[in-house]
């Protein structure tokens, strides 16, 4: 049995002193004792559950900072950046993928993540013939996690057309794409490779988009896969709105709602491109809004509603999609700010009973546990044991109690208050490092030199 003692904890029911946590050899929380008593292992300030890094393209974090310059197209947008994306890789080996996967989730683990959730879609040789082994790309996925530490939910991604009329798949598309039987195979596949990490590994889908796989497959997909969280992109962009419209006869966020069994299985990424009766529609499905500020900043995707979609009772979760920066408390921080510039108004996501930080602390830890099908997002016995610390000697953090913690960390701090992880029990971060950090590091500087023409 771990021990943890913390001067400050989040439980359950809220902010509690002197909390004793208890973390059994399988990785989960065996009990939470308040009070004095017990000596512990480990004795921090703040106790927080960590949450789940809910969507990342782990291979494009080599792309981070290279995309800055305009190039001969008067409006730069995401999809010129699409189209750089899909250049860059041609180069990319399976040696390449696990070092960057690795470096992606060691700087998941210290911003205070315990889990990533991994929406993989790099499957196959360039030019699109599969490797040998077609679950290649995804093993080097399981063993970057094997490597990190992290709580790792895979998710397969089919992707299967160029666009919403059935055309074939372009230059670096080509590697993603798989029919429904080749992908049904990888699927499997990808299943078998996850036994090779800890029981706290899980397994889902995710079919890309409505661009990427036709109307047919995805009527039924729930039913092709019937157990297991289901993820796919959703309204990003609005010449994806007009071409679903234009093919389809109808916006993004209608046709999923009126073709498609979304309920809380469904993990919808994005969704910054919804009218307001879509807004509450989908929100009352019971589906998670899986969202990305950072990259969706980044990629001038548009903003979420976010102040319709909790008002109506929507889940969310965060996650470090493009990875051009991995920082937690920025992307909780980032959405926030956006809903106050376009209303104009302070304190946004704050309700009279919390405040913002709160508010979008507790969404993101409970719309994170239920959109990978996850025993996480409280500290509470029978959960994995995920768990971040806050450095309570911190000057962002001097007299700070309760709620106003987590204020203070996303809006005056950063995620060098996060001291210490632990995912699943595997006590990954100390002193705020990963414990693999020297030879990660190195792996990727390899990786990248060896990319550095290709990028």
């Amino acid at each position: 049995m771990t021990l943890i003692r913390a001067a400050q904890a989040l439980l359950p029911d809220g902010w509690a002193s002197d909390v004793l946590v208890g973390i059994a050899p399988d990785g989960r929380i065996a009990n939470v004792v308040q009070g004095p008593g017990q000596a512990a292992d480990h004795h921090v300030g703040i106790l927080l559950p960590a949450p789940v890094n809910v969507h990342s393209h782990a291979f494009q974090r080599a792309m981070a900072g290279l995309t800055e310059r305009r190039g001969p197209d008067p409006s730069d947008s995401f999809w010129t950046w699409r189209r750089l994306m899909f250049r860059s890789l041609d180069r990319l080996t399976p040696d390449h993928v696990q070092a960057i996967t690795a470096y992606v989730q060691m700087e998941m683990l210290e911003a205070g993540y315990a889990t990533n959730a991994e929406f993989h879609y790099l499957h196959h040789q360039p030019g699109g013939t599969p490797y040998d082994n077609l679950a290649e790309m995804s093993q080097r996925v399981v063993a970057a996690a094997s490597d990190t530490g992290i709580g790792l939910t895979l998710l397969p991604v089919h992707y299967q057309f160029g666009g919403c009329d059935g055309r074939g798949l372009g230059p670096g598309q080509i590697r993603f794409g798989c029919d429904p039987d080749l992908f049904g195979q990888l699927h499997a596949d990808a299943g078998t490779a996850l036994g090779h990490l800890p029981s706290d590994a899980g397994l889902g889908v995710a079919p890309h988009s409505l661009r990427a796989v036709g109307a047919d497959t995805l009527r039924s997909y729930a039913d092709r896969f019937p157990t297991g969280p289901i993820h796919m992109h959703l309204a990003e962009q609005i010449p994806e709105v007009d071409e679903v419209q234009a093919h389809w006869g109808a916006r993004p966020v209608d046709w999923a709602l009126d073709n498609m069994a979304l309920d809380g299985r469904w993990c919808l990424i994005h969704c910054t491109q919804m009218t307001s009766d879509e807004t509450i529609r989908l929100a009352r499905t019971g589906a998670v809004a899986g969202l990305c500020p950072i990259t969706e900043s980044s990629l001038g995707d548009g903003i979420f509603d976010g102040v319709r979609w909790l008002g109506a009772g929507g889940g969310l979760a965060i996650g470090s999609d493009s990875n051009i920066r991995i920082a937690l408390a920025e992307e909780l921080r980032t959405l926030d700010y956006s809903q106050r510039l376009r209303d104009g108004s302070r304190a946004a996501l704050a309700s009279a009973e919390m405040s913002t930080g709160r508010r979008l602390y507790d969404a993101t830890l409970r719309g994170g546990a239920q959109a990978i099908a996850r025993d996480t997002g409280a500290i509470a016995a029978g959960n994995w044991g995920d768990l971040l610390v806050l450095d309570a000697t911190s000057v962002h953090l001097e007299g700070r109690e309760g709620d106003t913690v987590l204020d203070s960390w996303i809006f005056a701090g950063d995620d060098r208050l996060v001291t210490d992880v632990w995912s699943a029990g595997r006590h990954q971060v100390q002193n705020g490092q990963h414990v693999g950090r020297d030879a990660i590091t190195a792996a990727y500087r390899r990786a990248m030199a060896d990319l550095r023409d290709a990028l």
